[in-house]
């Protein structure tokens, strides 16, 4: 008997470890013969190997969820998370809960005679992935480097809480914040709100949604670096150029949408053709997402204007909360979007969702709030997070982070 349990053991062994390197090279080859690394990018070797390790973790998340282990979200968060944090001596981390959310807290070591700049901060991974973990790191350097209080927010995300959950959590933690600003030893006059990828855009749904909260400070300024400001069009040239540069495809970016948004999947062509929406809708907000809002140097690269396709009357049905501004900020009326604090907007250029940043800041312009805008040239999508990561950093992290601090010092 245990003779056959150790050769039971043994077979298993050999076949788990054959399927591994099947998995690995199967990611590998997938990479090779789908992921689009552009010309533009420094450093291209080093950005195949991080695709590669995030497509891996990717794989065998998916494995996990179809043999009912555990889902994918789950399994990336559990992996990223494996990652040890590094204290930094000059800065003060203190773990806390506003109500049931957690957050991390960031304060420099340094005593100061004046109140400081405080920084909401709102981690992206499109409820997917992220974590206070995976962002630990750059809120130490921004809260060290700008001489701030940083406030990390931990919301809850996919697949166990979809929309509008984690837009909710974060406007209740940074409410709970701004009241206890005293405690934390902030200015109330600069309160900024900052979010990467998706926490962009719930940091711009915040700033939407507190101004007319008379009791609380008022937000100083919001930093949107990559952010989603839109659910609405998938054809603009950003999506059509980028949809297979690394780390943010077209493939990853849908399975986020359907995921939070509670979507089936099987509408995934129609949304594409712009087929789910209907025609007086596409007239209504074309002035805001037209392409012709993108300036010409952004379309030279393999793009075709598309008109949107005939409605799908069910699809619309299903997938109309994609109108609602809490999915997509940039579509605003008007007189919420001339009252809201001024922006530094960070796009990069091999980023899905860089034309996002392009039409919200033509948008801000347009209505007297002054918008700072720094463009990547070398960027792609979530290049901000591989700061501080030793082999596989790339430089444009650097110059991110360099340019909040330059806009917060100037605040």
């Amino acid at each position: 008997m245990v003779l056959l349990l150790v050769a039971a053991s043994l077979l298993f062994g050999v076949f788990f470890s054959v399927f591994s390197v099947g998995v690995g090279l199967w990611v590998i080859c997938k990479h090779f013969l789908t992921a689009n690394i552009p010309a533009g990018i420094s450093q291209p070797v080093k950005l195949r190997v991080v695709d590669c390790l995030f497509q891996l973790a990717l794989t065998w998340g998916l494995i996990f969820e179809k043999l009912r282990i555990c889902s994918m979200p789950t399994f990336v968060r559990f992996v990223h998370d494996l990652i040890p944090l590094k204290e930094d001596p000059d800065v003060v981390v203190s773990d806390l809960c506003f109500g049931t959310i957690p957050v991390k807290l960031y304060q420099p070591k340094a005593s100061s005679s004046i109140l400081r700049p405080g920084i909401v901060f709102c981690h992206g991974g499109g409820s997917i992935i992220g974590s206070l973990k995976t962002h630990h790191k750059i809120c130490c350097r921004l809260s060290k480097e700008s001489d701030s209080v940083v406030l990390l927010i931990g919301y809850r995300m996919v697949p166990q809480h979809r929309f509008p959950t984690p837009i909710k959590d974060c406007i209740v933690a940074t409410i709970h914040f701004l009241r206890s600003l005293d405690k934390y030893s902030v200015d109330p006059a600069r309160v900024v709100v900052c979010g990467e990828s998706a926490g962009g855009g719930i940091t711009s749904v915040i700033c939407q949604k507190l101004m007319d909260y008379p009791d609380l400070p008022k937000i100083r300024a919001q930093i949107l670096i990559y952010a989603v400001l839109q659910l609405i069009d998938f054809q603009l040239p950003s999506s059509q150029q980028n949809k297979n540069v690394p780390l943010l495809t077209q493939d990853f970016i849908f399975y986020c949408y359907f995921g939070y948004l509670d979507i089936s999947p099987s509408w995934k062509s129609t949304i594409q053709k712009g087929a789910h929406l209907p025609a007086k809708v596409w007239e209504k907000y074309g002035k805001w997402l037209g392409s012709e809002n993108i300036p010409e140097r952004f379309k030279k690269r393999c793009y075709r204007q598309v008109s949107p396709a005939p409605l799908n009357e069910a699809a619309y049905l299903e997938t109309n909360h994609v109108l609602d501004v809490m999915n997509s900020p940039l579509i605003a009326e008007d007189e919420v979007i001339s009252r809201l604090p001024e922006a530094c907007i960070v796009s990069c250029e091999y980023d899905f969702l860089r034309d996002d940043s392009l039409l919200y800041k033509k948008r801000l312009e347009e209505l007297g709030v002054s918008v700072t805008w720094h463009h990547m040239e070398d960027g792609f999508h979530g290049v901000f997070n591989t700061l501080d990561m030793g082999y596989f950093q790339f430089p444009p992290s650097t110059r991110i982070l360099n340019t909040i601090v330059h806009f917060l010092k100037g605040l």
